[in-house]
């Protein structure tokens, strides 16, 4: 259980700063259960709390988990420098909370992004000892051959890398489709690898992290949604 001053619960939520919080509770914008609160200093309990804030429902919640599914031509950056940034897709006040992508993916890759504002998820999600495994779907510029297959499930050399990256799995799925499994995270390694295999990446998909897959999760491109502790059970890797 725990309880905080109604106008820290506001900040803590994204609703901007502190003097500015205090003025929506002070102006009778916010009510809890129906009542209006207009006493800032009031102190609430966060757990299962759920206020209405301007007419709308906001439920509290200690810190953001969220997918996204990634359309082509963002960034995943909270500063971008040539297409626009992933967190114009979320509400405002999620940026308001400092919420970043957790690792990234090419401003032209599509597919499962997350964001949180808990940096130690972050951080621990990101970690490449983590050994989660992503999936991926690529479409390749020269046909996918068996030889190809084979390379990514050996092993190629990255010109930066001490020793070979295979896939965890490769499986062709077309004349220029393959689904790659990998557990790395290294930078840009689908295209490198495929570069380093003699083909080229023209379109790159990640249609999964850990056992958690974009399609279970329901949302559209450009959509997103908060994840539930199951969900995030399953970014878990594997026994």
């Amino acid at each position: 259980m725990s309880k905080l001053s109604l106008d820290r619960i506001l900040q803590s939520q994204g609703y901007g700063t502190r003097k500015y919080c205090r003025s929506l509770i002070e102006d009778g914008e916010v009510s809890i259960g129906g009542v209006v609160h207009d006493n800032y200093k009031a102190s609430i309990e966060t757990d299962g709390l759920i206020l209405t804030i301007f007419d709308e429902e906001w439920v509290y919640r200690e810190h953001l988990y969220l997918a996204l599914h990634k359309p082509a031509n963002f960034e995943c950056s909270r500063k971008p420098s040539h297409h626009p940034g992933v967190l114009t897709l979320l509400p405002e006040q999620f940026s308001w909370r400092e919420v970043q992508p957790v690792g990234r993916l090419d401003h032209d890759t599509t597919g499962m992004l997350l964001m949180s504002d808990d940096g130690p998820f972050i951080h621990a999600q990101s970690s490449p000892k983590r050994h989660v495994p992503k999936i991926y779907q690529a479409t390749t510029q020269e046909p996918v051959t068996d030889e190809l297959v084979a390379q990514l499930l050996s092993g190629v050399q990255l010109h930066d890398e001490p020793a070979p990256l295979a896939a965890q799995t490769c499986v062709k799925r077309g004349e220029h489709q393959l689904e790659i499994v990998l557990e790395q995270g290294k930078y840009h390694q689908v295209k490198r690898m495929l570069a380093a295999a003699g083909n080229h990446c023209s379109a790159l998909h990640r249609s999964a992290i850990g056992t958690l897959t974009l399609e279970s999760l329901g949302i559209a491109e450009g959509e997103w949604c908060y994840l539930t502790p199951e969900q995030l059970a399953m970014l878990a890797p594997a026994a």
